[in-house]
């Protein structure tokens, strides 16, 4: 038996690896918008890619990289947002003051797509696009609510935006 862990140190059991096009320009905005700290950035040997990016967001790390030629990729396939034309991966992050952060992450670049609003789950939440086309969700958990009061706030939410 093994004295290592099985997660590494200072990781969680899942952690986001997001494939993007520019990638060590995202690496840059990401300290801006969100205040990441870089862990580490592996370069392809000419200098041009990241092949791959280490970065710690609050307590959480995430994983990234650009896109990288199928015979060179790990995960042939792989495309970022821009090729795709769209992303299946949405990003939430928990802060101290979602205001704050969802304006930092306006004022660094990101497209506002819903305003921070108290939401019925018992978050502040609000949603930006990053430039490389991911979706953050930034959040503040304001109440701990029971399962009947989350539904009974959905059922309203969703009459209410039926009805908009």
């Amino acid at each position: 038996m093994s004295d290592v862990s099985y997660v590494p140190q200072g990781f969680h059991t899942i952690t986001p690896h997001l494939v993007i096009k520019g990638a060590a320009g995202a690496m840059d905005f990401y300290q801006r918008a969100f205040g990441a700290e870089e862990i580490c950035r592996f370069m392809m040997p000419d200098g041009k890619m990241v092949m791959h990016g280490l970065m710690k967001i609050g307590d959480s790390m995430l994983m990234l990289g650009d896109e990288l030629p199928d015979a060179m990729a790990i995960c042939p396939g792989w495309v970022s947002p821009e090729t795709n034309k769209a992303t299946t991966v949405g990003l939430n992050l928990y802060v101290e003051d979602v205001d704050a952060v969802y304006q930092q992450a306006v004022d660094s670049g990101c497209e506002p797509t819903s305003p921070p609003m108290d939401a019925f789950w018992g978050d502040r939440h609000g949603l930006v696009r990053d430039p490389y086309g991911h979706y953050w969700g930034i959040s503040t958990h304001k109440a701990d609510l029971t399962e009947e009061e989350i539904k009974k706030g959905a059922e309203e939410w969703i009459a209410q935006a039926a009805s908009a």
